[in-house]
């Protein structure tokens, strides 16, 4: 009977057992994601089957990141990270199989980042790809060729980028209080390295480190999307099974910070104009069940206008900014509290009201209503992070580099459990004076001029991965925006796109294969460009007075509602635009349209929060004179533009003078004149029910008039020609190069596309356009150079190059851009190029057909642009029937090496622009 009940359940389990294919060990199933092990090699697989979408993101992660480094091979990670797209026997620039061409001409988004406990290489690719990816990825874990020759001209390039990172105030400072805060333990010092370590690593140490980390079992591999899982284990099984376990165990990191006997201070005095505030405390690693409560307490203190911070320091005139650094990492970190300050705050008041709300929590606790507005917040981006192949296998890579993926999956149930006794038990343990090492990034003052619009501080210490190239991670630019769209299968995309004119705006709708999410984008003439003589500030103020409260509900009220909902509306100021844009879970949808309206028709324009908008716009417009970039593109703007063109924006300070003496009724005058649905356009995208969004716009909207139709504008007349300026800043380790001129050509002109496509094979987004594939890849000079056509949506636009050089590179790379320039303008590029080019850029149009936000900003470009919903599908037919005698020809027509201007700014002078010897 018992052999007879040992060979049943043998049957049944032969029966019933996943069908996988020989030679792996299923390990465990969790929220729609299957684990796998490889059994020759120890290879971990995680598997998630979304057919949504004809996409895939195959991603690799290393466990191995900046925290494996020693002193005299910091940096060793993240150069090796570069090292490992310079190729291998079988895929490699000489033989025609670069890497990045060999991907790029499918139309994949890929790219590499390394962090503090892991470094990860991913694709984004057609589903039907597969196969090459996990080669190439395969072939790259063992086979890198790791040549002398590569080493030395990618040392030059992440030197660049360290130097980008140390023209930052914000970076420059957090390297400091990490660096105090740990003198044992390997957070001590940055991803990037330290500079001579960058500079001297021998070629051995890297192989070491390679032969050292880059084995199957010590690797997850991560693939998301329209695939079927037996089939992606048969491949990965064929590719990496060739592939030996490690000979040798993985070496652990040992070492444990020693406890912390006492506050630590650091300060950072250099040339700038906004100071700012650091406050660090030890906390625990990722693994530890504090972790939910210390994200709590994050967004308790800096997520939107209801947070503590915002209250204390934003809302009362002492920073312009606030930002928790509280990221989970493997082993005890660091939670950080960040206030960027406004003009006339001290460094001493903004540390001590920070203080004073730790210690406040402490004596009172948070309320409920904090906790449960925090997790609604979290619970909604669950939602929106899985929007998209990459943005979930991105999230699994995090919990991955933790220690363990399921942390991806238990997050959300693990934040609900949080109560706020949790909080503030968390505060009392951890946000003591013992633990903490506080910062101050102090400015000398400048006098520099320099335009006001430019990126904010805050998408500056957003960005924390350290990658091959941060213009990587957005994808081709089709439009003048990150060209993400979300695909439809088996029928054209302008068929599953609605278009209507509800209550006067153009409403646009496109129901996607994402769950529980809609995003939503739009747009009006009432931009910088019609603010009026007298004051150049006013469009500016209006826009940023929409969310500072309504006639219905104050500031907080309003960011309370939506902050509830976990929703999000943001509102923006461009050269001929209010823009807007949010996110929300479908079953809100209604109701953040409701907010929405409110918001643009009926503004509370309060006097008092005014005054303190005017006080922020200042300390934010100031924070911009210290970016290279920035202050590069103005002036060339400034030079090639007459003075009434659009594109010649007011400089700063122009608009701190005329902001300081704006006034609320000319405020409320333009909202008058200029907010109206004329010319409003509103697209939502995701789990999208019409009846729902049609009917909450009639009634929300319904009753709004006025507003203006954007004008037509005369094109630009040549001002300048053929000269050369210095935007001198002080201290500066990295200088940005600007070369360009006027076109007179708009998106909307015939000759758009083609001459789109011949400047993407010179200088767009990929390594296989020439000015990166030569410049930075072959002659090591720049962590980045592309050329770009912008601000060509209602006016024409200027083409220019932009890169990054170290001043003493700036005239070796200046030499070398011309010499690539002017090749381009009197020989075009070849019919290989055209083909390689074409193939890229409808590959990536068709694989960036996948998130809500991308689809929302394709369409809203389009539209802008005059054309109509067919374009969407008529776009890649164009760019396929493009001929090369018409790319080379629009070159020619467009680009005048005559005209050229050039810009430099940074801490160089004219002669640097001459090849040193």
């Amino acid at each position: 009977m018992l052999k007879r009940i040992i060979a049943l359940l043998f049957i049944a389990t032969y029966l019933f057992a996943d069908n996988i294919p020989e030679g792996f060990t299923k390990v465990k199933e969790l929220g729609g994601i299957t684990e796998y092990t490889l059994d020759s090699n120890g290879l971990t697989v995680l598997l998630m089957e979304n057919h949504s979408a004809p996409v895939i993101t195959f991603m690799v992660t290393y466990r191995v990141g900046s925290r494996n480094e020693v002193t005299g091979n910091t940096g060793s990670t993240h150069l090796l990270e570069h090292l490992m797209f310079k190729g291998t026997e079988k895929y490699n620039k000489a033989n025609g199989g670069h890497i990045d061409a060999t991907l790029g001409n499918i139309g994949a988004r890929l790219n590499a980042t390394t962090w503090l406990d892991r470094t990860n290489y991913y694709e984004t690719i057609p589903s039907d790809y597969l196969e090459l990816a996990v080669d190439i990825e395969s072939d790259r874990m063992r086979n890198l060729l790791l040549r002398k020759e590569d080493k030395d001209s990618e040392m030059t390039v992440v030197r660049n980028e360290y130097e980008r990172g140390e023209n930052s105030p914000f970076s420059a400072l957090n390297k400091e209080i990490w660096a105090a805060a740990f003198q044992a333990h390997p957070y001590h010092h940055s991803t990037i390295g330290w500079k001579s370590d960058i500079e001297n690593v021998p070629m051995e140490d890297l192989r070491d480190f390679y032969n050292t980390f880059y084995w199957p079992n010590n690797a997850t591999v991560t693939v998301i999307g329209d695939f079927k899982t037996n089939e992606a284990l048969s491949l990965i099984k064929k590719y990496y099974g060739q592939i030996t376990r490690s000979p040798h165990e993985i070496p652990e990191v040992y070492t444990v910070e020693p406890e912390q006997q006492g506050e630590r201070r650091v300060s950072v005095k250099r040339a700038g104009q906004v100071g700012v505030v650091g406050i660090g405390h030890k906390k625990p690693g990722a693994s530890h069940a504090d972790t939910y409560p210390l994200e709590v307490l994050s967004r308790i203190l800096s997520d939107g206008k209801t947070s503590r911070f915002y209250k204390a320091l934003v809302d009362q005139g002492k920073a312009v900014d606030i930002f928790n650094f509280n990221f989970p990492f493997k082993d005890p970190n660091l939670f950080v509290s960040y206030a960027f300050l406004t003009p006339g705050a001290t460094h001493e008041e903004a540390e001590q009201i920070i203080l004073d709300v730790f210690e406040k929590i402490k004596s009172e606790g948070v309320t409920a209503d904090e906790v449960n507005r925090a997790i609604s917040q979290i619970t909604a981006e669950t939602a929106f992070d899985r929007d998209g192949s990459f943005s979930i296998a991105n999230e699994i890579n995090t919990a991955i580099a933790m220690g363990d993926w399921t942390f991806y999956v238990n997050y959300p149930d693990n934040i609900k459990k949080v109560t706020p006794e949790d909080v503030k038990r968390v505060v009392e343990q951890y946000f003591i004076e013992k633990n903490r090492t506080t910062g101050y990034f102090i400015p000398k003052s400048s006098a520099q001029q320099a335009s006001a619009n430019g990126p904010s501080m805050r998408s500056e210490y957003k960005t924390f991965n350290y990658y091959r190239d941060p213009e990587l991670t957005t994808l081709n630019d089709h439009t003048g925006s990150n060209p993400v769209i979300t695909p439809i299968q088996n029928t054209g995309i302008a068929d599953n796109i609605n278009d209507s004119n509800i209550a006067g705006i153009r409403v646009i709708t496109a129901k996607t294969g994402v769950k529980d999410v809609v995003t939503f984008r739009g747009s009006f003439a009432a931009g910088d460009h019609f603010s009026p003589e007298s004051n150049k500030a006013i469009a500016d103020l209006t826009g940023n007075m929409l969310d500072k409260g309504t006639q219905k509900n104050d500031k907080f009220s309003l960011a309370e509602k939506l902050e509830n909902l976990g929703a999000s509306i943001n509102f923006s100021v461009n050269t001929h635009q209010l823009a807007f844009n949010g996110r929300c879970l479908s079953k809100d949808a209604r109701a953040v349209i409701e907010l929405l309206a409110e918001q643009l028709r009926f503004p509370a324009m309060n006097q008092e929060e005014f005054d303190k908008l005017k006080k922020q716009r200042i300390g934010e417009w100031k924070q911009v004179l210290d970016n290279t970039n920035t202050r590069a593109s103005e002036k060339l703007n400034e030079l090639i533009f007459p003075d009434e063109h659009p594109n010649h924006a007011a400089t700063i300070e122009k608009l701190i003078e005329d902001a300081d003496k704006a006034t609320l009724e000319e405020v409320k005058e333009f909202h008058d004149k200029y907010y109206g649905p004329q010319s409003m356009i509103l697209v939502l995208v995701g789990d999208i029910d019409d009846k729902i969004i049609s009917e909450a716009v009639k009634i929300s909207f319904n009753g709004w008039a006025g507003g203006i139709d954007y004008p037509e504008y005369d094109r630009a007349d040549y001002q300048t020609l053929n000269k050369t300026e210095i935007v001198k800043l002080e201290d500066k380790t990295s200088a940005t190069l600007t070369i360009g001129q006027i076109t007179k050509l708009k998106r909307s002109d015939p000759d758009y596309v083609a001459f789109y496509v011949a400047n993407q094979s010179f200088g767009g987004g990929s390594f296989t356009a020439r000015l990166l594939s030569i410049i930075r890849d072959d002659e090591g000079l720049t962590y980045g150079i592309f050329s770009s056509h912008n601000d060509d949506i209602y006016s024409d636009g200027a083409w220019s190059i932009s890169g990054t050089f170290s001043p003493d590179l700036l005239g070796q790379g200046y030499s070398s851009t011309m010499r690539e320039l002017k090749r381009w303008i009197r020989d075009g590029i070849t019919e290989d190029e055209l083909a390689d080019t074409k193939s890229r850029l409808i590959g990536s149009y068709k694989v960036n057909l996948e998130t809500t936000n991308g689809m929302a900003r394709q369409i809203l470009s389009f539209v802008e642009r005059g054309f109509g919903i067919s374009y969407m599908d008529e776009y890649p037919n164009l760019i396929q029937a493009l001929t090369v005698d018409e790319v080379n020809n629009v070159v020619k027509k467009y680009i005048d090496p005559d005209k050229l201007v050039t810009v430099v700014a940074g801490s160089v002078k004219m002669d640097d622009l001459k090849i040193r010897n």
